[in-house]
């Protein structure tokens, strides 16, 4: 028997089940064609974005315009044959197709003459947008209504005289039957779709800014997307599954930035207990050191302001009482010393923090039992038990959090780049360093990373303690050590100082002093060790996280270790533009290198439609190709070659019969 029949032997299984698929030789020798295509195409675009924050409108732009690739491509197709305001118009109508067709509909005197131009110039934009891809790909992402139509224009070359006419036919009997509108929504949105392949986001959504939950409902509705979890994330995943003390960080940094809008409207959880609680416990207290950061001077009267405070103080105190609970419970956690409310001196207004004695801002505490101070009122209980129900409760609340856990992991490896939030903790010799995150488990760098995505999965999933593994109880608590947790690859700093901000004056208290990853980040050496521990490989490998802001006004460089480490939280949020000085980064990985755009802050999709104004973006080339990127030369490149081998495996089966081939399910159409 020689060792090629041997090998069909052994594969016989696997290669009966791909027969099934592809019955006959026609059948596998048509997609080995059509996959060796595939592999010499350009790679798609990636689009990176991190550290959203709820600014929902300022995301949605940016997917729309795709970091400026769309008004770059407008400028290569159009150049000086269209006026700069026409180029303009053509990208916001692209961005935003129904608002702006209101807003030409009401000022365009001949209609029916800009709806031909518009058309063909669209089809233009759509045919290079498309020309990367096959046409299978392609035709899944136009819409039903117009799919034949679109498919026509594209692949129909205009220059061609017996087809000019032809063209002109379709686009004239688009607009006489009234579906112009409709055609050119149709389009702008395929065009959209297909400009960006792949979007990640490596974290936070959550958070800060107004409209986290209208983020993610945009992802939830895009084509390609998937998200390594961030610190704000994995808080609003712990408050989601039960875990109270995330739902009092939750509410308090909402709170802190007077925004509900996520919380009450987003999700429906309703605050009134809150409120009612806050005004019968603080009513007399003024809560200035409470009181929220306002970024709009006029969106609160004082009336309000005292009311968040309240309602903020209230939610902070229950926080730590709840926060001390679970580090007394997992003493491996290391965490006692951020029982602060032990160390208090309630009679004289004193804390001591490492032996030093600080006076502290306020020290009315009317829930606080001094004998016990981390002890919950029964007011407080039934409080958080509310809360509790209503987060584990809200069904959009939880199918968000259900799209994190499809689409979302601690870290991720495609096309040689390694994506992670924020750090991989390190010693001071920077080494990876071994954190324990349950009773006797210890891991470091890639493990570690893995487990804690183990642990955060369980906490979702139904079953007891006894069915084997983590318990699921632990898992729930340990969103709190993943939110603040000092070796915690989502936090990794000595401690969150929140307690201290609000209660001591020192400053020097409110410090928190980061991990040795973020002291070491800059070295070539570290980015090498890191990448060689997730087996990333060696050519052109990289690093790309966000989490700490960029700040640009100071000279800050987003681009690390030689090259190798990417930083692209630039301030997205607003709450970080006059520390970062932009509002910004998105990176952009194409087939001919990479390009980081830096953008400043925007100013609203009203004026967007209205003015045409877009997000001012500079755009820096961090690395670029002397060839362009095909997909052979990626991921995907290597699992179609994986397909390629057994399929031509399966085609010599076929033809010394080793296995018989079967009817086609694709049999040759009859006319």
């Amino acid at each position: 028997m020689t060792k090629k029949i041997y090998d069909l032997q052994k594969d016989e299984r696997y290669l009966q089940l791909l027969s099934q698929t592809f019955p006959t030789i026609a059948d596998a020798s048509t997609e080995i064609i059509n996959l060796e295509a595939i592999m010499n195409l350009p790679k798609g675009t990636e689009h990176f974005l991190a550290d959203i924050h709820g600014e929902y409108e300022a995301f949605q732009h940016v997917l729309k315009n795709a970091s400026g690739n769309i008004k770059r491509k407008v400028n290569e197709l159009f150049g000086d044959t269209l006026r700069t305001s026409e180029k303009k118009d053509l990208c916001t109508l692209i961005y935003y197709p129904e608002q702006k067709l209101e807003l030409v509909k009401k000022e365009e005197k001949d209609l029916n003459d800009w709806y031909h131009i518009t058309i063909y110039r669209l089809v233009e934009v759509c045919r290079d947008v498309s020309s990367k891809y096959t046409r299978s790909k392609v035709r899944k992402t136009l819409p039903i209504d117009f799919a034949y139509i679109i498919q026509e224009l594209l692949h129909e070359n205009s220059d061609d005289k017996d087809k000019t006419d032809y063209i002109s036919a379709i686009i004239t009997t688009i607009i006489t039957t009234g579906r112009a509108d409709a055609f050119i929504t149709a389009i702008c949105k395929v065009i959209q779709q297909l400009v960006i392949d792949l979007l990640h986001i490596l974290g936070d959504v959550y958070d800060r800014g107004p409209g986290a939950h209208i983020v993610m409902e945009t992802l939830k509705n895009y084509h390609n997307w998937d998200i390594t979890w961030g610190n704000h994330d994995i808080l609003w995943m712990g408050a989601a599954a039960g875990n109270t003390s995330c739902i009092c960080n939750v509410i308090r940094i909402a709170l802190r930035y007077a925004n509900m809008n996520t919380i009450e409207d987003g999700y429906g959880i309703n605050l009134i207990h809150l409120a009612t609680f806050a005004m019968d416990t603080y009513g007399n207290d003024p809560c200035a050191e409470f009181y929220p950061k306002i970024l709009v001077e006029d969106k609160l009267d004082e009336r309000n302001k005292t009311l968040l405070a309240q309602m903020h103080k209230a939610i902070s105190v229950l926080q730590f009482k709840l926060e001390s609970q679970l580090f007394e419970r997992y003493p491996f956690w290391k965490m006692q010393d951020r029982e602060l409310l032990k160390q208090v001196d309630y009679e004289k207004g004193t804390i001591t923090l490492n032996g030093v004695v600080y006076n502290m801002r306020s020290c009315h505490f009317p829930t606080i039992d001094p004998n016990n101070p981390n002890a919950l009122t029964p007011k407080e209980q039934t409080l958080i038990d509310r809360l509790q129900q209503s987060f584990k409760t809200s069904e959009r609340l939880q199918e968000h959090i259900r799209q994190l856990l499809l689409h979302g992991r601690m870290y991720r490896i495609i096309n040689h780049n390694l994506l992670y939030h924020a750090s991989i903790p390190l010693t001071e010799e920077g080494k990876l360093k071994e954190v324990e995150i349950y009773p006797e488990l210890k891991a470091c760098g890639r493990e570690l990373l893995h487990n804690i995505g183990v642990i955060v999965r369980r906490a979702f999933q139904k079953g007891t303690e006894s069915d084997g593994g983590i318990d699921p109880q632990y898992a729930i608590d340990f969103f709190l050590y993943l939110w603040c947790g000092p070796e915690s690859p989502l936090f990794d700093k000595a401690k969150m100082a929140t307690f201290e901000r609000y209660f001591i004056e020192d400053k020097e208290t409110h410090k928190e002093t980061k991990g040795a990853y973020f002291v070491m980040r800059d070295k070539e050496e570290i980015a090498d060790m890191i990448l060689d521990e997730f087996d990333v490989p060696k050519t052109n490998r990289h690093i790309i996280n966000g989490h700490v802001p960029v700040h640009v006004a100071k000279g800050e460089n987003p681009i690390k270790a030689g090259g190798k480490l990417m930083v692209i939280d630039g301030g997205l949020s607003e709450a970080y533009h006059k520390e970062t000085g932009i509002a910004g980064y998105t990176l952009v990985f194409h087939s001919r290198g990479f390009q980081l755009v830096q953008h400043e802050p925007f100013t609203s999709a009203e004026d967007a439609i209205k003015r045409g104004t877009d997000i001012v973006s500079t755009t820096q080339i961090v690395e670029m190709n002397q060839r362009r990127t095909r997909v052979a030369d990626t991921d995907m490149g290597t699992e179609l070659r994986l397909q390629i081998n057994a399929l031509k495996e399966l085609l010599y089966a076929y033809r010394i019969g080793f296995i018989a081939e079967k009817e086609s399910k694709n049999p040759p159409k009859k006319y």
